[in-house]
């Protein structure tokens, strides 16, 4: 089975061809492209989202030319593209291209959920299985007692955990993106040295919330001088300490041994660290990309779950069920 899939969710045009054998496992990867926008969102010190719709409608034909469609298009089984969760104009980007593409070369469509791909992007894993998102937009627990089967445990309430990272980066005058510039400034930092807040750490549930958090750290740099590389180590420290807390935790209810994490946040480098337990892609996979969604695809697939292209739409809201 040969997939091209589409990504289109945020900011990261990517274009993938994977062809797979029993089981899902990968045999060949035609093609894994991804367009970065960084430099075209820096300037405002996060995406704008009409701005990534205009780059994903310019990347998109010369990523689909690059990775030799027109050459493979004969190998090619399925088209997959996320439809959701990420922001509305970008998705509709990519969503517009697939349906474009089933119908002129008469393939099957597929949607694939954007966390779903994160999820994915572990495999192969064993059932059941605990996994922890944590992106710019997501931060949830989800419990999969099988393949496609999702149970939401706990989600952020305000700030993700990848958006508290970009704020507190503007609040240190980083950059953006503010996760690997944070990541890099921690290292020369001590994470002991400011007693930030862990909002709901100790809370009888699974979410989480952040938006305190970044609050405090604007609230000290008000009050005193502060070390940037120290407040950065203090700041990435507590929300690992929450991250891990109610991961170990949602595990030792659950008695899952079996436990993964995806999304941009976990290619940070002390959070591996700090969940040596947990299974996770090469950094590079856990940002962004279409081989993701060609891997949830491919399950998809075998069970038949397959879009009308008329019916596939764009949802910003998409949840995973």
């Amino acid at each position: 089975m040969t997939i091209l899939a589409i990504e289109t969710s945020c900011d990261e045009t990517a274009v993938a061809i994977v062809k797979f054998g029993r089981k899902g496992k990968i045999k060949k990867i035609y093609a894994n492209l991804v367009a970065s926008q960084i430099k075209i969102h820096a300037p405002y010190g996060g995406v704008v989202p009409n701005l990534a719709s205009r780059e994903h409608e310019r990347n998109l034909p010369l990523l689909l030319r690059q990775a030799q469609i027109n050459k493979l298009i004969k190998k090619i089984n399925f088209i997959a593209v996320t439809n959701g969760p990420g922001l509305s104009p970008c998705l509709w980007r990519g969503t517009n291209t697939a349906r474009a593409l089933a119908r002129y070369y008469d393939k099957k469509l597929i949607a694939v959920n954007h966390l779903a791909g994160h999820i994915y992007s572990n495999w192969p894993f064993k059932f059941p299985a605990l996994a922890l998102i944590v992106s710019g937009g997501h931060t949830e627990l989800v419990l999969m007692p099988e393949h496609l089967k999702y149970h939401l445990l706990g989600e952020t309430r305000d700030d993700a955990a990848g958006e508290a990272f970009d704020k507190v980066a503007r609040l240190l005058e980083l950059g953006y993106p503010g996760g690997p510039l944070i990541e890099k400034l921690a290292r020369e930092g001590n994470p002991k040295k400011y007693d930030l807040p862990r909002p709901m750490k100790y809370e009888a549930n699974y979410d989480f919330s952040f938006s305190g958090l970044k609050t405090a750290v604007r609230y000290l740099m008000e009050k005193e001088k502060i070390n940037k590389a120290d407040l950065a180590a203090s700041f990435q420290e507590a929300v690992i300490d929450v991250l891990r807390y109610k991961l170990n935790r949602a595990q030792e209810e659950f008695e899952i041994r079996n436990v993964v994490m995806g999304g941009g946040v976990t290619a940070n480098q002390a959070l591996r660290q700090a969940l040596p337990q947990v299974k996770s892609p090469e950094p590079k996979l856990s940002l962004d990309n279409a081989q993701m969604i060609a891997l949830a695809a491919y399950w998809k697939a075998k069970k038949g779950k397959f879009i009308k292209p008329e019916n596939l739409e764009a949802v910003p809201n998409l949840m995973l069920n």
